[in-house]
């Protein structure tokens, strides 16, 4: 038997198991590292985080994923060039966090990663009859097992889509091994760049779950912010969005996309909320010559009102009373004051932030994605509802380190 493979068997049969999770998101920050001992499979998972840690992107980094990152044009050899870059630079990141968290390579059972999204298109976006969803995530496995001697379990998305899925959104498998609760009807808010939700209900019933992308999330808001305040990342505590007023013209055209339209489940990306789409909106509704503060106050709402509406409506859909639901949010968004004030006043619901269920938010998804390589290693029971989006599938192709 090969001794990679023997190996895996070996990883499979403990009791717990040491993954690094590997997350990047479309905010393109940077990347997520999280060591976790992770026992049991399934619903009976338990997570322990051990150590977390966020590696910031350079700003040249940035751009060279800025130059195919969501992109129907783009130079071909870019792609290519990047999905290797990726994968070294990740390894070296994770390499970086063990040296500083003084652990031995040989303690880490496998990588989980991610990798990097740059093109993300499921057939509500693309629309071309004779194709399927697809997405696209880089960051080759190989070149960070080779990196780092670790065996590494990467691109997930795949194996989803493959499935029937759209590749997106994939938290509802960690969010229902880990945050499902008896007794307790659980919405797990996810306020990335992209923002989505699970809904976990009290019953445990996983074919009665539902998980969907809503739109946009911290987006826009950034990409506004970076393009009127070059040396500003994000509107820290919404100082600027606060100074101004919504305006009702821009938002009702931000909102008439056919994407909101279209039926739960769905996924999205930046492919459609881009730069571009806002510039059509100021356009439509005649207000190109708005202040940023008006602007941004508008785009913060625009996230608001679209992640009350999509809960709305599939709760609605399932007679769910949204007073008798708990949300619990996670993701960039969180750190918006304004725009989980304009949440809990649009919805009845009680509201929480992860960290009360001892999960760092921050850490959120690369924990999940480890959970996600887990079930690869070892699990692959739990009966999901493709009905609702949600194969059920063990996801993740396996690189060997040599």
């Amino acid at each position: 038997m090969n001794a990679n493979i023997q190996k895996l068997f070996t990883i499979a049969q403990k009791e717990t198991r040491s993954i690094i999770g590997l997350m990047s998101g479309t905010s393109l920050d940077g990347l997520d590292v999280a060591f976790c001992k992770i026992s049991n499979s399934g619903e009976n998972t338990v997570v322990k985080l051990v150590d977390f840690e966020t590696i910031s992107y350079s700003l040249e980094f940035k751009d060279q994923i800025r130059k195919v990152f969501a992109k129907k044009e783009i130079i071909f050899q870019d792609l290519v060039l990047l999905n290797e870059i990726i994968g070294t630079i990740h390894g070296e990141m994770v390499l970086e966090c063990l040296k500083k968290w003084k652990i031995a390579i040989d303690e880490v059972d496998v990588i989980a990663s991610h990798g990097q999204t740059v093109f993300h298109a499921p057939k509500n976006l693309h629309q071309l009859k004779d194709f399927p969803n697809g997405t696209l995530q880089i960051g080759d496995g190989d070149h960070i097992a080779v990196k780092t001697g670790i065996i590494t379990i990467s691109d997930f998305r795949q194996k989803h889509v493959a499935a029937g899925g759209e590749g997106a959104p994939l938290a509802v498998y960690g969010d229902f091994f880990l945050f499902g609760k008896k007794d307790e009807n659980r919405i797990m808010l996810n306020i990335g760049g992209i923002s989505n939700f699970t809904f976990l209900p009290a019953n445990r019933n996983p074919s009665h779950i539902i998980v969907t992308d809503t739109g946009t999330g911290n987006t826009l808001i950034d990409n506004f912010v970076k393009m009127y305040f070059p040396d500003k990342f994000y509107d820290k505590d919404a100082e600027i969005a606060k100074k101004g007023t919504v305006n009702q013209t821009l938002l009702q055209s931000l909102k008439a996309n056919d994407f909101f339209k279209n039926k739960f489940p769905k996924s999205t990306g930046q492919e459609l909320f881009s730069d571009e789409y806002v510039e059509n909106a100021l356009e439509k509704s005649n207000n190109k010559g708005i202040s940023v503060e008006d602007l941004l106050a508008t785009l913060t709402r625009f996230t608001a009102e679209t992640i009350a509406e999509a809960i709305e409506i599939n709760m609605t859909n399932i007679n769910q009373d949204l007073k008798e639901i708990t949300i619990y949010s996670s993701g960039g968004g969180v750190h918006n004051p304004l725009l989980m004030q304009w949440l809990i006043e649009l919805l009845p619901c009680k509201f929480k932030n992860i960290n009360d269920l001892g999960f760092s938010g921050d850490a959120k998804e690369a924990i999940l994605f480890a959970v996600l390589a887990n079930e690869t290693l070892a699990g692959g029971n739990s009966q999901f509802d493709l009905k609702n989006g949600i194969p059920s599938v063990c996801m993740g192709k396996i690189s060997m380190p040599q």
